[in-house]
């Protein structure tokens, strides 16, 4: 269905959006691939045309608006339409908030955040001349649980939601040009190891950790038929849940639980990471942490986190 479809990826050099790249390339479409890394991109192109699809690769800043129309503009010639366009790249900052600079909060809301918006901006002419399309948002459950020590990419995941609300309001009368939303639960990338990192301490995600290629997969379902939003992940739809029905406590647990780890995580240099440029390590799809393939072995998370949302939800209402 998506052959010879002409479908742009940003962030597409490492983690979810190199997985996004690959699962795409098993239905040998034109692949438009961008991101700041010349390097590790062409390393994904090279793997995408082993597939069968056929791949330009374009550096782009996702931040830089110009560079965002010229991406578009590439990829309609490279491809004569743009059927789909996924919006992905991201970036992460760890650390207290007043500790890490605004310099570093600003970056993480122009990536995260006005880098979507960029994206939104340059593709949807196209879409209407076309009057069909699809902008897919790959969010994460950030968008709707608050990270402790993650404020400034909290607020651009946030906001993120909040734009792609407005946006399929304002698009309601095309009914060829459909917006969706991604929201998985953490996942088995290197991100976080690309992230900045102001605690001092060692980072790692929380268990569980996801397989991107379920993001890949459910990325590329939407492409052949779009739906508003999906959830990735149980853990994703039950962190969702328990704070829309316990914000409060959901934050303390959150908030305990994080500080809790980085009391007693090894040491290590604070960094800025990938935030200001691409770095050259962890440019493959999985970061090493979790187990892919392997979704039966979240079991016991999923478990222990339903047990503590239980126990949250009767408190609350003890309380009460």
């Amino acid at each position: 269905m998506l052959k010879d479809k002409t479908i742009v990826v940003t962030g597409a050099s490492s983690g979810a959006g190199k997985a996004i790249a690959l699962e795409f390339a098993l239905q040998q479409p034109k692949l438009v691939l961008a991101s700041r890394n010349i390097n590790a991109l062409n390393e994904v192109a090279d793997e995408c045309r082993s597939l069968g699809a056929k791949v330009k690769v374009v550096v782009t800043d996702v931040t830089e608006t110009s560079a965002m129309v010229q991406l578009a503009n590439e990829a309609h010639v490279f491809g004569g339409s743009i059927d789909v366009w996924v919006n992905n790249a991201g970036l992460l900052a760890a650390g207290q908030f007043e500790e890490t600079p605004m310099a570093v909060h600003q970056q993480v809301i122009e990536t995260n955040l006005i880098g979507y918006m960029n994206g939104a901006h340059a593709i949807l002419p196209y879409f209407k001349k076309q009057n069909y399309g699809v902008l897919i948002n790959n969010i994460s459950i950030g968008g709707f649980l608050p990270v402790p020590f993650g404020v400034g990419y909290s607020a651009s995941k946030f906001g993120l939601r909040g734009f792609s609300s407005a946006l399929k309001a304002e698009l309601s009368n095309r009914p060829g040009i459909h917006v969706c939303d991604v929201f998985p639960a953490f996942l088995d990338t290197p991100g976080i190891q690309h992230a900045a990192n102001y605690t001092g301490k060692y980072l790692k995600p929380a268990p569980p950790v996801y397989d991107p290629r379920r993001v890949a997969m459910a990325i590329v379902k939407l492409a052949e038929k779009p739906r508003p939003e999906v959830m990735v992940g149980s853990l994703s739809s039950l962190l969702r849940v328990s704070y829309s029905l316990f914000p409060g406590l959901t934050r303390g647990i959150t908030s305990k639980v994080i500080s809790y780890y980085l009391n007693h995580a090894d040491t290590m240099p604070k960094s800025d990471g990938n935030v200001f440029g691409p770095v050259d390590y962890g440019n493959s799809v999985y970061g090493g942490w979790g187990l892919p393939g392997r979704p039966k072995a979240h079991r016991k998370y999923i478990a222990a986190s339903l047990l503590l949302v239980a126990a949250a939800g009767f408190l609350a209402l003890r309380e009460k």
